[in-house]
């Protein structure tokens, strides 16, 4: 067996930046935000500069960034000048490699109100905006700032400076027909992003969704409702030139693939850095996991008065996660790097049944599932490991 690690930078190096404010908190999201207000962002900014530095002490030997994620939160509240200083920070520490992909998440009403040239100034190269619906009564009900015509626009003027753009879109809302849910979908694919990231409304307790939930004011969509839109999302994109390359991820070809999140997929390494940032890093040939401080005020004395360090994963951990994250996507993952990870082999009759069912494929090394099988896919990887 090879000696090489089953995880890590040669499977993808990145960075992931949480800012953590939002303009104002959706009732379904389940991050770790907090909203904006009035405030001096320099310590927290300062921090977040820092803590990148101090992983290069952690990771001397790691290669160049092939990839920068901008996320939260709402990091396009951001100054321009605030996103070249924290890019500079990476290159300064790391380098960032010539095909770098950065990437930005931003909101509806940012995009109208800033200008997208300035953020590729500042090393931007890839938008991924949050449109979340095209329709007014839900973008109501999900608690956005924009309505749809200023989604629309906000997406021309996204493509009229970049040509690598997303579109993150909510699905499988309560009521929501078949026939609404395709109109909805053809229409965005209709806007020329040639990447959609297309989420089916999950209800989380801790979330205002989750409190009217718990009150009986909000019920989920039944699961077959939702596996109904799930399919006929499968149909929608690839007849329109964006087939599925991952569970919930549409691109139209391999050039437009997240790059970013591939890295998760794959089980490559990246850095988190901000408040509540999770990250994986390889270091001794171990998998460290590392979590940052959620508050913001605690994040920036932690980082202040300590350098970056990480935590062993459990033994067997990086192996559940190499699974779980590589059977999401179209490509799936190899079974000896998952075996060499978990310590143990993975049950041949496991996947031989569900070859049986039609939900897996197994190609030489390489176990993945079927789109049918993609549907289920955190139970069919779970089953596998037990």
């Amino acid at each position: 067996m090879s000696d090489k690690p089953p995880f890590g930078p040669e499977f993808g190096f990145g960075l992931y930046v949480h800012w953590p404010y939002c303009a104002r908190i959706c009732p379904y999201c389940d991050f770790n935000v907090y909203a904006a207000k009035d405030r001096d962002n320099a310590p927290l900014l300062g921090a977040m500069i820092a803590d990148i530095h101090e992983h290069r002490h952690l990771l001397p030997d790691h290669p160049p960034l092939g990839s920068v994620y901008l996320g939260g939160g709402t990091p396009s509240l951001l100054e321009a000048e605030d996103i070249a200083s924290l890019l500079a920070a990476a290159h300064a520490a790391f380098g960032l490699a010539p095909d770098c992909e950065i990437t930005l998440e931003a909101n509806p009403n940012d995009v109208l109100r800033a200008e997208p040239a300035v953020w590729q100034a500042a090393g931007v190269n890839r938008l991924s905006v949050g449109l979340q619906s095209l329709h007014e009564d839900a973008l109501r009900f999900l608690g956005r700032d924009h309505n749809a015509g200023e989604g629309i626009k906000a997406i021309a003027r996204a493509l009229a400076a970049f040509e690598n753009i997303s579109i993150d879109l909510i699905y499988a809302r309560p009521g929501q027909s078949v026939r609404d849910w395709q109109g909805e979908l053809e229409a965005a694919l209709g806007l020329g992003a040639p990447h959609l990231s297309l989420y089916e409304l999950t209800i989380e307790a801790r979330t205002a969704f989750g409190r009217r939930a718990a009150r009986g004011e909000l019920v989920a969509m039944p699961d077959d409702e939702q596996a109904e839109l799930y399919e006929l999302t499968q149909e929608v994109c690839a007849a329109h030139g964006l087939p599925a390359y991952e569970v919930s991820n549409h691109a139209r070809g391999e050039d437009f693939r997240s790059r970013h999140n591939l890295t998760y997929w794959r089980g490559g390494d990246w850095i988190g850095v901000g408040p509540g940032a999770h990250g994986r890093l390889t270091r001794g040939g171990g998998r460290l996991e590392t979590v940052a401080a959620a508050r913001p005020e605690d994040y920036v004395r932690s980082i202040m008065r300590r350098p970056a360090s990480g935590e062993a994963l459990p033994s067997g951990a990086a192996g559940e996660e190499l699974l779980l994250m590589g059977l999401r996507t179209i490509e799936g993952i190899s079974r000896k790097r998952v075996e060499s990870a978990l310590g143990r082999p993975i049950s041949e009759k496991r996947w031989h049944d569900f070859i049986g069912l039609g939900l897996m494929a197994v190609d030489a090394d390489r176990l993945s599932l079927t789109p049918d099988g993609r549907l289920l896919a955190d139970r069919i990887g779970r089953d596998l490991l037990i």
